[in-house]
């Protein structure tokens, strides 16, 4: 079994970062032209960029971007999917078959290209950027929630609410929905981990936070032309960003396998 007590002291990094980093004083545009490409050291652990900005504070002007847009992408797509992919479950019909139709349309582009798209055509911005993910980020809540929902949708309990007159969005609301949060929750899980991917790669290619706020995959842009004499500028956003995206990953496993009984009870 995967410790779990590094990716979990990772990702609390991370968050209280985001959350309380404005409360630690720092200044991630301060510019001091006599510290430009000044490697990490004493006064600075992670050095200064190309205009003399430390490192660590916008490393945690970048970790407030990546966890915004994260949390705000994973809740919107999460609501938006798992409503639609529930409502086409239960419903059947025409409206199933329209829905499993749109699905598999947004399916046979790859996320990232689709995103990269809808990123260019409303213009830069972490509004922008958070549209565009969520639009992409429903389908695959959307295509689990509605299978979660086909296999439980006859069981006895469901029929008897529906026997009794119980609207069909109480039923989903009641009787469905916490049946099948196990999954979605493992989901949004693995969800965090492509919207922070996702949210580097679009600043990377310049349609994320415009300059000069701070976001690792602009950090990583930025750094990329001074690989060779200041390889601290690429390597510290890129760090932590593979560590970010490896621990939730990792705790996504975890509870994956945690939430399975199958293998809970084996393990047992």
């Amino acid at each position: 079994m995967i410790r779990l007590w590094w990716p979990a002291s990772i990702l609390f990094l991370w968050a209280f970062l985001a959350l309380f980093g404005g409360l630690l004083g720092l200044a991630p545009n301060h510019i001091e032209l006599s510290k430009i490409l000044l490697e990490p050291g004493a006064d600075a652990w992670f050095g200064y960029d190309d205009l003399g900005r430390p490192l660590w504070d916008r490393l945690v002007a970048g970790a407030q971007t990546s966890f915004v847009v994260a949390v705000v992408v994973v809740v919107i797509s999460s609501i938006i999917g798992t409503l639609i992919g529930a409502v086409s479950a239960y419903k059947g019909g025409w409206l199933d078959h329209l829905i499993v139709r749109i699905i598999d349309i947004f399916l046979a582009f790859p996320g990232i290209l689709l995103a990269i798209a809808l990123a260019g055509l409303l213009g830069p911005g972490i509004n922008n950027v958070i549209i565009a993910l969520s639009v992409v980020g429903w389908v695959g809540f959307a295509r689990l929630a509605r299978a979660q929902v086909l296999t439980i949708k006859h069981r006895e309990h469901v029929l008897a609410a529906y026997s009794l007159g119980t609207r069909p969005h109480k039923i989903i609301l009641k009787h469905i929905l916490p049946l099948i949060m196990a999954p979605l929750i493992v989901e949004a899980t693995f969800a965090v981990a492509g919207a922070v991917i996702s949210e580097a790669g679009l600043s990377f290619l310049g349609l994320g936070v415009q300059p000069p706020e701070a976001s690792w995959g602009s950090m990583i842009r930025d750094g990329a032309r001074y690989l060779l004499v200041a390889p601290h500028m690429v390597l510290v956003p890129g760090v932590m960003l593979m560590l970010v995206v490896l621990a939730v990953n990792l705790l996504g496993d975890q509870l994956r396998d945690w939430l399975d009984v199958r293998t809970r009870n084996h393990r047992d």
